[in-house]
């Protein structure tokens, strides 16, 4: 065995002892999940694929992403049954099946003899991954999210930065304010509505995120998103919101409260070469890849034609551009 092989086998092994010891916590997932990160970035396939079948062995609940870049790993690795396996668990997890089509590198398997069991298969899986969710809860979280966006479109009507900010806090807040006290309720009674709890659909981030972007003299003075912090960053142990969707909604916050002066995790604003420091320093609290990983990832995607499922919406495409 390679030392580097025996090495990843020692912090693995550490890994799930101190996840024995500290009931799943999230914060220990999702140092893995760099880790993993770190060794594609490496070419080293092999040793990420042992990191992720630790996080499936030793974790109740899986992000859906993690399932996603095992099954291709497995893939090129050339282990088509594992690849089918993680698949299979992808599904359980919320994979739909467009996305599966869409993914051209897993466009291999629809070659294999079982291709159609699999279909076939995918009702019951994707029957059982709803049953698992919290359906009350999430139909009132999409009702809040389509509130949201409704009343989000009366900015679209503005036509000057001050005319939007008189209406952020003329129009939205008031809203805003009513849908955050209802968000601290439901994260108080349930946990943070996300992947685990509603699904992958990024509607509570999306709210918060309006919340922290009003304006920059309404975030100034806003204590609703200081009191719920704290309880993201709970949630975040919990495995119940992802760091990606944290450091969004904290970006929204400081983005727009020091009206876009300086970069925070490198989301909404690519940080400068003096900052890259400092944004790395905030991703690792929340136990986010450094930039330069999620850069590499995008090498190695162009490299291989796998697909690792990065997260940046509107804002990042590919590579997080240093400014100089």
């Amino acid at each position: 065995m390679k030392f580097t092989s025996i090495f990843h086998f020692i912090f693995i092994f550490s890994m799930v002892n101190a996840i024995a010891g500290e009931k799943q916590d999230y914060a220990i997932y999702h140092q893995q999940v760099i880790e993993a990160e770190k060794l594609i970035g490496s070419e080293k396939y092999s040793d990420a694929l042992q990191v992720y079948e630790s996080l499936f062995d030793n974790y109740d609940f899986v992000f859906l992403r993690e399932y996603q870049i095992a099954t291709q790993l497995a893939l090129f690795l050339e282990d088509k049954t594992k690849a089918k396996k993680y698949l299979r668990q992808g599904i359980l997890a919320g994979w739909k099946l467009k996305s599966i089509k869409r993914n051209k590198y897993i466009s291999q398997l629809k070659k294999e003899e079982d291709w159609n069991s699999i279909k076939t298969e995918y009702r019951v899986l994707r029957h059982q991954y709803e049953s698992n969710l919290n359906e009350e809860l999430q139909k009132q979280v999409k009702k809040m999210f389509s509130k949201d966006q409704w009343k989000a479109i009366g900015a679209l009507f503005t036509f000057s930065s001050d005319a939007q900010d008189r209406y952020a806090e003329k129009k939205f807040a008031p809203h805003s304010e009513k849908q955050m006290a209802e968000s601290i309720n439901i994260i108080e009674s349930y946990g943070y509505p996300g992947e685990k709890l509603v699904g992958n659909y990024y509607w509570m981030s999306t709210i918060l995120s309006h919340h922290n972007s009003i304006s920059q003299e309404y975030v100034q003075q806003d204590t609703l998103y200081l009191y719920l912090k704290p309880k993201l960053v709970n949630a975040l142990k919990n495995g119940q919101i992802s760091p990606f969707e944290l450091a969004l909604i904290d970006e929204w916050y400081h983005c727009v409260k020091n009206d876009r002066e300086t970069s925070m995790y490198g989301i909404l604003e690519p940080p400068s070469q003096s900052e890259l420091s400092k944004s790395n320093e905030l991703r690792a609290a929340i136990y986010m890849r450094p930039i330069e990983v999620r850069n590499q990832l995008v090498d190695i995607e162009k490299k291989t034609g796998m697909d690792f499922y990065l997260n940046g919406g509107p804002w990042i495409e590919g590579k997080v551009e240093i400014r100089e």
